[in-house]
């Protein structure tokens, strides 16, 4: 079996990467150490939904009461509505069974508490990683800053930029939405005390406002999505000019609150959203990626986290399969076979999403959008709720011994 003395390099050290330092630990036994880019870890002010696919790794991980603890759980099924407020249909917030349910997290709180599961000694800062090389026995990090290190493995958790996926062989293919997000949080007080302690989602023609509490409904998350260009002249983030999401409100008719809440805004950030093309393999010999680096996809059904934390755990139980070094490859590869259908139809999912939001393409005809939304709803609940990473393992884990 695997154990500490193995040598285990996980590039990236945000949500994903932290949270498989995590999983290895736990599941695997398997001190990895994390390599980080920045100075320090920090977040941007911003939140980030963990759906009950993924509370239910955070339970088996020891994750989950800290998470509930900073987070906010809503005061019951969340809302999509159109832009003057109608209802169009009420939106799947807890698994079938009724035992986990969203959790909104602030992102710093979210990279404390994982930050605070992992041992220090684990977590190298100022680690950017410049190549990967493949030895006969194992793998060869380069650091930009001049360091090398070498591991029995590596896991590529360094996002959608990722130096990790040219060493499995995988292209690149940046996809632009034509979308970018106005993003940042806003303090309860500054809203009207009757506000839904709910998610809520208005959809307008070609933009859209989701809005959800964090930090026990201390604070409010809003994304806020138009159409630009202006990622591909530049920068794909940054700051922004609160007047600049009144503006691009004021271009249609908006249920009353959404001038409220926009009001309300006193900081705000822009992303532009990108994703990448489906990849073709996620491993190649001691080396696997997780999270964006294998799968970035847009926000819009919230999947993006919650598929790293999916990510983790089965790639940390099929290490804990392997007797050796020698067996990582193909722990790597079971991975890789489990894990990547499903990332590949939420990758296009939340495309599909964003278009209905914003009652784009085949979306322009907002009945077909409605129902479309309105059906939707208990097949997310059952296909991506209900989903429990560990058992899919587990089950797939009995169909390879029988090949």
């Amino acid at each position: 079996m695997l154990g500490k003395s193995t040598r285990v390099g996980i590039i990236g050290g945000g949500l994903g990467g932290l949270s498989a330092a995590i999983a290895l630990k736990k599941i695997a036994g398997i001190q990895a150490t994390v390599f980080e880019q920045s100075h320090k870890h920090d977040e941007v002010g911003a939140g980030v939904t963990i759906a009950p696919n993924a509370s239910r790794v955070l339970d088996k991980l020891g994750l989950l009461e800290p998470m509930q603890r900073a987070g906010a759980i809503p005061d019951g099924s969340g809302v999509y509505l159109d832009a003057m407020g109608n209802l169009v249909t009420e939106a799947a917030w807890e698994d079938t069974a009724k035992q986990y349910q969203n959790i909104g997290m602030y992102r710093p709180d979210m990279i404390d508490i994982l930050v605070q599961a992992v041992d220090p000694e684990a977590i190298r800062l100022h680690h950017r990683a410049k190549s990967i090389e493949m030895l006969d026995a194992g793998v060869r990090v380069h650091f930009e800053n001049g360091k090398q290190e070498d591991f029995d493995a590596v896991i590529g958790a360094d996002g959608i930029r990722s130096v990790v996926r040219k060493a499995v062989g995988q292209p690149t293919q940046f996809a632009y939405s034509g979308f970018m997000a106005y993003r940042g949080v806003i303090d309860a007080s500054d809203l009207p005390r009757d506000w839904n302690r709910i998610s809520q989602t208005w959809m307008g023609n070609d933009r859209h406002l989701m809005t959800y509490p964090l930090q026990q409904h201390k604070l409010y998350n809003y994304v806020a999505c138009v159409p630009s260009d202006r990622p591909l002249k530049g920068p794909w983030s940054g700051p922004a000019d609160v007047d600049e999401i009144k503006t691009e409100f004021s271009r249609q008719a908006w249920d009353p609150r959404v001038h409220r809440f926009i009001s309300a805004i006193k900081e705000t950030f822009w992303w532009g959203l990108f994703d990448i093309e489906p990849l073709t393999n996620w491993s190649r010999g001691p080396i696997a990626l997780l999270g964006d680096a294998a799968h970035t996809m847009v926000p819009h059904q919230g999947q993006g986290v919650n598929q790293a934390f999916e990510d983790c755990i089965t790639l940390a139980f099929f290490l804990k399969q392997a007797n050796s070094v020698r067996d990582i490859p193909e722990a790597f590869r079971r991975y890789t076979a489990v894990r990547m259908q499903r990332a590949t139809i939420l990758q296009v999912g939340s495309r599909r999403a964003g278009a209905m939001f914003d009652s784009q393409l085949q979306f322009t005809n907002t009945k077909k959008r409605d129902l479309d939304i309105a059906s939707g709803r208990d097949f997310r609940r059952a296909a991506v709720f209900d989903y429990d990473a560990l058992k899919v393992a587990e089950n797939a884990l009995e169909r390879f011994k029988r090949l």
